[in-house]
């Protein structure tokens, strides 16, 4: 008596968007965090950016999709970690409200830009072909 399977095959993830490669690369995430709270991230990043840009968080948010909700609480949370406020937020009104990035914000993306290129350039020269034999 034959015995048949009703789970499926499993499937390799696709490579949609990307372009597959047959050479071994390093890639890192960076972070910071300050007393084993997230401070600075990708994401993070990316909204403050979209905050300088669009002079909104809604709009910055939108951006990324991401919700307003999870943006405020990013950034609360970057401004109760840092040593000044990174965002300044004002009231709506008529034509809604606005946002700016702080002098300590700006310092902020700066750094965390500088540390990151320190990072590519240091990977750059690794040579993880070995992994492969």
């Amino acid at each position: 008596m034959t015995e048949i399977s009703s789970r499926k095959p499993i499937k390799k993830p696709s490579q949609i968007g990307r372009s597959p490669q047959a050479d071994y690369k390093v890639q890192v995430t960076l972070w910071i965090e300050k007393d084993g709270e997230l401070y600075l991230g990708g994401g993070r990043i990316m909204l403050l950016e979209n905050i300088n840009e669009y002079g909104s968080i809604s709009a910055a948010a939108r951006a990324m999709e991401l919700g307003y909700r999870n943006a405020w609480l990013w950034i609360d949370s970057m401004n109760q970690l840092a040593p000044s406020p990174l965002v300044i937020k004002g009231k709506g009104g008529a034509g809604g409200g606005y946002a700016y990035l702080t002098e300590e914000g700006h310092k902020a993306l700066k750094d965390y830009k500088e540390l990151r290129d320190k990072m590519e350039t240091a990977l750059k020269p690794l040579d993880i072909c070995s992994l492969s034999t």
